[in-house]
C-alpha cells in the first residue's frame, strides 16, 4: 500500500502560497480587465451601425469558439514574431483571459440589457433622457443586478481556466505544485494539496454565487446566463 507522506510539500508552503497568490492575480486581472472590455463589446455589438456591430460580434465569436489553450500559445508564442511584443508570461495569460472573459461577459450583458422592459427605455426617455443616459442611469443598473450570478460563474470557469497557464511556465498553483513533486519525489501529495486549495477556493466563490442568486430569486428579480 502507498505510504502518504506530505510532510515534504508542506516543507514547501511557500511555494503553493506564492502558486495561489499568482493565480489569483491572473484570475482577478481577467475578472476586471474582461468586465470593462466586455460591457464595451456588448454596446458596439448592440450598436445600429454595422461597422461597429460586425466587429465586436466577429472578436466575441472568435474568442467564445477557440479553444483557451491555442488562444494562449497564440499571445505567447505568435504574437512576439508576427507583432514584435515581447509577451511574459503573466501579460500574454492576463491578455488572453481578459480577451475571452470579455466575450463570455459581452454576451451576458447583451442579454441582461435585452432583459430588462422596453417599457423602462421609454419611461427614461419620456423624461428627456438621451440614449446613452437612459443606459447607464435606468437600465444598466437593473441588467446589472440580473448579471451578478452569471458573473460569479463566470469567475469561477475562469480560475479553473486558469491552470493552463502552467504550461507557458506562468508560476501558478499548478506550476508551484509540479516544482514541489519533482523537488520532494511526491506527485500524489503535492497534487493532492494543490487539488484541495483549489477546492477551497472555488467552493467558497460557489457558495457565495448560489447564496446571491437565492437573495434575487427572493427579491423577484431574475438572473441572465
Amino acid at each position: 500500500m502507498y505510504r502518504w507522506d506530505f510532510a515534504p510539500v508542506l516543507a514547501h508552503a511557500d511555494l503553493l502560497a506564492a502558486g495561489l497568490l499568482n493565480t489569483l492575480r491572473v484570475t482577478g486581472t481577467a475578472l476586471v480587465v474582461g468586465v470593462a472590455l466586455g460591457l464595451a463589446l456588448a454596446l458596439l455589438r448592440l450598436s445600429r451601425r454595422r461597422l461597429a456591430s460586425w466587429p465586436a460580434g466577429f472578436v466575441i465569436e472568435v474568442f467564445r469558439t477557440t479553444p483557451p489553450l491555442v488562444q494562449l500559445f497564440w499571445f505567447y508564442f505568435a504574437l512576439p514574431l508576427v507583432a514584435g511584443i515581447e509577451m511574459t508570461p503573466f501579460m500574454a495569460a492576463a491578455t488572453t483571459f481578459s480577451i475571452q472573459s470579455a466575450a463570455f461577459f459581452a454576451e451576458v450583458f447583451r442579454a441582461g440589457i435585452a432583459s430588462v422592459e422596453r417599457g423602462q427605455w421609454e419611461a427614461a426617455r419620456a423624461i428627456g433622457m438621451t440614449r446613452p443616459q437612459a443606459l447607464r442611469r435606468v437600465v444598466l443598473p437593473q441588467a446589472v443586478k440580473r448579471m451578478i450570478p452569471a458573473f460569479m460563474e463566470r469567475a469561477i470557469e475562469l480560475m479553473k481556466t486558469t491552470t493552463l497557464v502552467a504550461t507557458i511556465s506562468y508560476a501558478d498553483l499548478l506550476y508551484a505544485a509540479n516544482e514541489i513533486s519533482q523537488r520532494s519525489f511526491r506527485p500524489l501529495e503535492a497534487f493532492t494539496v494543490a487539488a484541495l486549495a483549489y477546492f477551497v477556493v472555488i467552493f467558497a466563490a460557489s457558495q457565495a454565487a448560489r447564496r446571491v442568486e437565492r437573495r434575487l430569486a427572493a427579491s423577484g428579480d431574475s438572473t441572465v446566463r
